[in-house]
Formats: C-alpha cells, sequence, structure tokens
C-alpha cells in the first residue's frame, strides 16, 4: 500500500464523517435557536399577560383624571365659594395640579404619544382658565365659573380631545 492509497482510504472515512459531522452540527443549532426563540416568545407572553391589566389600568385612570380635569366637570365640583376671579382660577388650577400629581406614575404605561396629548389638554384647560381670569370682562368667582361654562358648551374641551384620543389608541394597540 501506498501513501496515496493510505490518504485516500483516510479520506473516505473521513470525509463522510465530517459532512454527518457538519449536517449535525447545523441541525442541532438550528433546534437550539428555535428553542431559544421559542422561551423567549412564551416569556414575551407571559410578561404581556401580566401586563395588560396594568396597562388598562393606566389608561382607565388617565381617563379619569381627564374627565376630573374637564372644566365643566371641574367647576361643578370646585364651588367659587366667594373667591375673586384670579384666585378661583388659582384654586382650580391647583385642582388641576394636584390631580396630575396623583396619575403622574401612569405615564410609564402610556404610549409616548398618549403621554404628549394627556400633557397638552391640561396645559390647554390651565391656559384657558388663566387667560379668562385676567382678561378683565370678570371679576368673581362665580362670574368666571359662568363665562367659562357658557363658553364651554360651545366648544370641545381639550380634555375630550384627549380622552377620544386614547380610545383611538386603544384600539390600535389592543
Amino acid at each position: 500500500m501506498t501513501i496515496e492509497d493510505k490518504l485516500l482510504e483516510i479520506a473516505t472515512y473521513t470525509l463522510p464523517a465530517i459532512i454527518t459531522g457538519g449536517v449535525a452540527f447545523v441541525m442541532l443549532h438550528k433546534f437550539f435557536r428555535n428553542e431559544e426563540n421559542k422561551r423567549k416568545f412564551e416569556l414575551l407572553r407571559e410578561n404581556q399577560q401580566q401586563g395588560l391589566p396594568i396597562r388598562l389600568q393606566a389608561y382607565e385612570r388617565v381617563v379619569l383624571y381627564l374627565e376630573r380635569i374637564n372644566p365643566i366637570n371641574l367647576m361643578m365640583r370646585v364651588e367659587p365659594s366667594g373667591l375673586d376671579a384670579p384666585n378661583y382660577a388659582t384654586f382650580l388650577i391647583h385642582n388641576i395640579q394636584t390631580e396630575y400629581e396623583h396619575n403622574l406614575s401612569q405615564q410609564i404605561y402610556l404610549t409616548a404619544d398618549c403621554w404628549e396629548i394627556v400633557m397638552k389638554a391640561k396645559n390647554s384647560i390651565i391656559t384657558q382658565i388663566r387667560q379668562t381670569s385676567i382678561n378683565g370682562e370678570v371679576k368673581t368667582g362665580d362670574e368666571l365659573r359662568t363665562f367659562l361654562l357658557t363658553e364651554l358648551t360651545q366648544t370641545e374641551s381639550a380634555s375630550a380631545v384627549a380622552i377620544s384620543f386614547i380610545k383611538e389608541e386603544l384600539k390600535r394597540v389592543f
């Protein structure tokens, strides 16, 4: 036997073994990757099942917040009690800020766009109350309340727009 014959004999045994080993390696690699993806998917699904109620509760709380700061609801809940217009406006804004601080943590569970809309609604309502109180037409808290209620019955409030946005987002997300 020559060296070429021995090399050919070694090659005939080694080459199929290398091919079989390579195929086995690729198959095992794909199998383990598939199993890892399954585990990741199961973990993600489990997290979503646990997180979904919390997220829905956050959306509910933000809608409740927006309803509470809706100027019509706010002024029905907070009486002027003989205050002048600027003080009544400050009292209303303080109530809005207090409600906001109670719901600040909900932004974790909302999308960035949704939280931005909530912030814009809050700021718009505050601006509307502040501008109406300092425009000079109203002097007392009762006049401010009447003026704002009359004005708001003719237009859609910022909180109603924000609630509509949240409802649409919930339809898309869930």
